[in-house]
């Protein structure tokens, strides 16, 4: 049985025309809720029961799209003879009558999605066969079948584009689309599509772009649509792809595979013009290693293919699928999210055009860098997140990566690269080494080392702008090791300690750096040397995650943008540094989750009027033990600030005083009431006489 699964997202367009008045300028109007511009009206989501009869009667163009209507009558596009695209989407049309297009011999587009045209399919389908001049037709979302799809196309010979998807479609044969000959567009996507018969598409000769993506088709066999240009196959659940066998010359231009459970690399055309092939999210891998090579002969696998009466059987090598595949003309490959543990000797020969590659996500463990493998024209390498502990680099090759322009090797196991790769890929501008454990050279940088490679060295790579090297254990950066690169982005974040106290590592790249990020890496106020006075195109810095508890220092001609001061310590902002950072521009600011005293926060009332701070809402305070938003503070000075900013001698003083005073008023309420007996009693002991 012959599966044949198509995509491609086709971008229906409504008939463009543009009318003009005699002045030859486009009019705009409005009548009962419609706009009106030039030969158009747009009705769109009027509430509108009927179709209105008091527009223009030379419209070309209406459009009613959210209106409900439920019925098309007869009468209702009468007074609309000369239209050329009608769009009725999403109206809840259950009826179209027999006659409603009978007058309409100048309609070339219809859309009718997202409707229960189901209800009176057979009705609909004599409606439609009175217009032998459409071009497009747009039936998505009706719950139709394959037969009614099949009557409702049938003697609509002058169809150019067509979409079916979203509905109940399940199997197809060489009846659903017979008649077809000019069709070029079909849309079959989001259906329930598990069997396509063979020759179900032979009758559209003029056909280019088919899309069958989000069906339930499990396997290409002896694929033969030699006329399509974009075929997409996303969203199924295949498992194999088989191109027909022979000198059949392909015009396939694009081929999506993307979300599927391929095992193997595609059998693809022995000639054709592929240029963009996409294999997101598969199975597949290489297994050459796996078996025992001896036996070539035990390395096939053979398919059989019963049409009716007749039965074929196709023969194919597993280990060597891409060996017959013309790839001459690819220019994008994305092989990411995959289960590849390495790349075959040759497979990257087979591909002298390619521009863009995407291995990220595999298992790929070591890469081998020769000539021709990446091929020269590569300009876009990515081999991130996967397994890779070596890059090995053939001896000799002076222009490999010459034309490369970005390449990530991010979350990989890499502890440096070849000596001499980074320096022979004079026109890269992009490099992300993130989450690898290297080390940067030291000066000076040995390039003719031997051996396995055990650090990085980005000096003198002129054409570098962007670099990443986030959370790579990076120990205390060496001297200059930014000397001769013109950095524009650096990311650094996640090594702690890596500036050891100053910025006098990054100085030679200071003058150039539009976006540094130094989060997460152990940055204090202590530090002296935290001044970016020097940084005088620096647009975005990133200080989020440190312990700094003031201000940094600015100074001079600086064009900050965006500063993150969020997850340090701050207590408060200093309202001069505030107001200089105003003065020079800045836009966004981010303050949250810092230890904030709400007796300190007088000097961030230009920043909330001047809507700077992105996270104002986030921004939290402590008060008398309590943490509030800063935004709940009420007006003014708090009131236990205020005892807070007295000068302490003087509330000591107060505190102190009524003390004093209660205690020498009770000793003075003693001494007069006991005063007469204690004498007495003095007397009597010490027999003082009496001067009596």
């Amino acid at each position: 049985m012959e599966l044949l699964p198509l995509w491609l997202c086709l971008g229906f367009h409504f008939l463009t025309v543009d009318w003009r008045n005699r002045s030859g300028t486009a009019t705009a109007a409005s009548q009962g809720g419609c706009k009106l511009v030039g030969g158009a009206a747009d009705c769109r989501g009027q509430s509108l029961a009927s179709v209105p009869s008091s527009l223009p009667p030379h419209a070309r163009m209406l459009i009613l799209d959210a209106n409900p209507l439920r019925t098309l009558w007869n009468h209702s596009l009468q007074p609309y003879p000369l239209l050329e695209s009608l769009s009725l989407h999403s109206c809840h049309l259950e009826r179209i009558s027999r006659g409603a297009f009978q007058e309409q011999g100048h309609l070339r587009s219809l859309v009718l999605g997202d409707n229960c045209l189901s209800e009176n399919y057979k009705e609909t389908a004599a409606a439609l066969h009175a217009l032998p001049g459409l071009r497009r037709l747009d039936l998505s979302g009706n719950s139709l079948t394959e037969d009614m799809a099949a009557l409702m196309l049938r003697n609509l010979s002058s169809l150019r584009s067509v979409s079916l998807a979203g509905n109940t479609i399940m199997r197809l044969d060489d009846s659903v689309f017979e008649g077809l000959e000019r069709l070029r567009e079909l849309d079959l996507q989001r259906n329930y599509i598990f069997e396509i018969e063979g020759g179900a598409f032979d009758g559209l000769t003029e056909l280019r772009h088919l899309s069958l993506a989000f069906n339930n088709l499990p396997c290409i066999v002896d694929f033969g649509l030699t006329q399509l240009r974009v075929l997409n196959v996303s969203y199924n659940v295949l498992e194999w792809f088989l191109a027909a066998g022979g000198e059949a010359a392909f015009e396939l231009e694009t081929l999506d595979l993307s979300h599927n459970q391929l095992l193997f690399f595609p059998l693809l055309p022995q000639r054709s013009k592929l240029r963009t092939l996409l294999l997101r999210d598969n199975n597949m891998g290489f297994y050459r290693d796996l078996y025992n090579t001896s036996s070539p002969r035990e390395m096939v696998a053979q398919f059989l293919l019963v049409d009716g009466n007749v039965t074929n059987i196709t023969t194919v090598s597993l280990w060597e699928e891409f060996s017959s595949s013309d790839l001459a003309d690819l220019r994008f490959l994305d092989m990411s999210q995959n289960q590849f543990q390495y790349l075959p000797d040759g497979f990257l020969r087979k591909m002298p055009s390619l521009s863009h590659l995407n291995l990220n996500r595999n298992c790929l463990m070591t890469l081998h860098i020769r000539e021709h493998e990446p091929p020269g024209a590569l300009t876009e390498l990515d081999l991130s997140h996967n397994q890779l502990s070596e890059l090995h680099l053939a001896p000799g090759l002076a222009s490999c990566l010459g034309s490369l322009r970005s390449f990530n090797l991010s979350s990989n196991q890499l502890l440096g690269v070849p000596p001499g790769l980074f320096a022979n890929a004079r026109n890269i501008t992009a490099l992300d080494m993130s989450h690898n454990q290297i080390s940067l050279c030291p000066l000076p940088a040995a390039s003719d080392r031997v051996g396995p490679p055990s650090c990085v060295d980005f000096r003198n790579m002129a054409s570098l702008r962007s670099l990443s090297l986030e959370g790579c254990g990076l120990g205390a950066l060496p001297d200059c090791p930014f000397r001769g690169t013109s950095l524009t982005y650096l990311d650094l974040s996640s090594n702690w300690g890596v500036l050891n106290g100053s910025l006098a590592p990054l100085q030679d790249v200071a003058p150039t750096l539009q976006v540094l990020s130094l989060r997460n890496m152990g940055l204090h106020s202590s530090f002296m040397a935290l001044d970016f006075s020097g940084f005088g195109n620096l647009r975005d810095l990133d200080l989020s995650g440190n312990c700094l508890t003031t201000f940094p220092r600015f100074g001079g001609s600086l064009a900050l943008e965006t500063l993150d001061l969020r997850r340090n310590s701050l207590t408060a902002l200093p309202q001069k540094a505030v107001s200089q950072q105003l003065s020079r521009g800045l836009r966004t600011i981010y303050l949250s989750q810092n230890p904030y005293d709400c007796c300190g926060v007088d000097g961030w009332e230009a920043l909330r009027h001047g809507q700077t701070v992105a996270d104002w809402a986030m921004v939290t305070c402590n008060l008398s033990s309590k943490i509030i938003r800063v935004t709940e503070l009420p007006g003014g000075v708090p009131r236990d600030c205020k005892w807070e900013r007295l000068d302490l001698g003087l509330l000591y003083l107060v505190l102190i005083l009524p003390s004093c005073l209660t205690l020498l008023v009770a000793c003075t309420v003693i001494v007069l009431t006991f005063k007469k007996p204690l004498l007495q009693v003095i007397k009597s002991r010490c027999h003082w006489s009496s001067v009596y």
